[in-house]
């Protein structure tokens, strides 16, 4: 099954297509192990190393799976998730929690599971959340801190002038400038860095840049993380979200995937991505073959 009708999905589909789930909520569940179960990612390479684990763990437990990866962003893949165009994908429960309920409150790792629990739509679940994470992270350079003294985010607010780097949609995020204001005091000006953020970064382009934890990039080029004491970003585990055509069967292999994955794993299979240049494929088979959870 291609998605086809992806691209043209707008977010007012997420009412429209909420209510029809909601009047079918009570259907009866059927036997999907025949039927291919569809996976999405994010076009992010760590949230397609996680996509195609669960893949290959149910293809292993004999499913047939249908791979879509490199959708984009959540404006796009959620409706089609809604839609029923795709059944399972790797998400972040922060994030998530966020993009449904802007006004969320819980920062704790459990309280944020709890609440994206209970603030998905009918038809999705979110299965077992893994201890790994990928959440978004303000992060400068060495050099940077030390000359003004910045541990923490509470520090910039003694600055001026200051630069944010990050992907274009940051600018919209609670937790983008306006978030940085209204929880710290801290004026920045925005540049949509995209893909070149961590560059701008090292090269002064910008002061600051937001930057997922688990981005090896980190640790190589010894960026500073500033603390966050404040929650200004939510708690984000990793967290695969399924449609009612994932049955019993395949979530709890899934599941196995989540309960294996730690924050140290997923930096190391980014790594793996970064430095080595390798596959989504390769990795992810590597990965579960040291944690026993592939029988070939």
């Amino acid at each position: 099954m291609k998605l086809t009708r992806i691209a043209a999905t707008s977010i007012a589909a997420l009412v429209s297509v909420g209510v029809v789930l909601g009047v079918a909520g009570c259907a009866p569940a059927t036997d999907t192990t025949s039927k291919p179960i569809v996976i999405g990612s994010q076009a992010y390479y760590s949230n397609e190393i996680i996509a195609e684990a669960y893949a290959q763990v149910l293809e292993d437990g004999g499913f047939t799976v249908d791979r879509q990866f490199s959708l984009g962003q959540r404006d796009v893949y959620v409706p089609a998730l809604l839609a029923g165009e795709i059944d399972l994908f790797p998400e972040y429960t922060g994030n998530l929690l966020q993009f449904f309920d802007p006004a969320a409150t819980a920062t704790a790792t459990d309280d944020v599971y709890a609440a994206l629990k209970t603030a998905l739509p009918k038809g999705l679940t979110a299965l077992d959340m893994s201890p790994a994470t990928d959440q978004d992270s303000y992060n400068v350079t060495q050099d940077f801190a030390k000359a003004n003294g910045l541990t923490s985010i509470a520090d910039l607010a003694k600055l001026t002038n200051l630069k944010l780097g990050g992907a274009p949609e940051l600018a919209e995020r609670p937790y983008g400038p306006k978030g940085l204001l209204e929880k710290y005091g801290v004026t920045v000006s925005f540049e949509a860095t995209g893909d070149t953020t961590v560059d701008s970064l090292v090269a002064g382009m910008v002061d600051m840049a937001n930057v997922y934890s688990a981005d090896p990039r980190i640790q190589q080029l010894k960026l500073v993380t500033l603390a966050d004491p404040q929650g200004l970003f939510l708690a984000s585990n990793v967290v695969p979200i399924a449609s009612d055509n994932v049955n019993d069967k395949a979530r709890s292999l899934v599941n196995a995937v989540s309960s294996a994955m730690t924050a140290e794993d997923l930096v190391a299979l980014n790594v793996r991505s970064v430095d080595e240049k390798l596959s989504a494929s390769v990795i992810a088979h590597d990965w579960l073959v040291s944690k026993g959870l592939l029988t070939k």
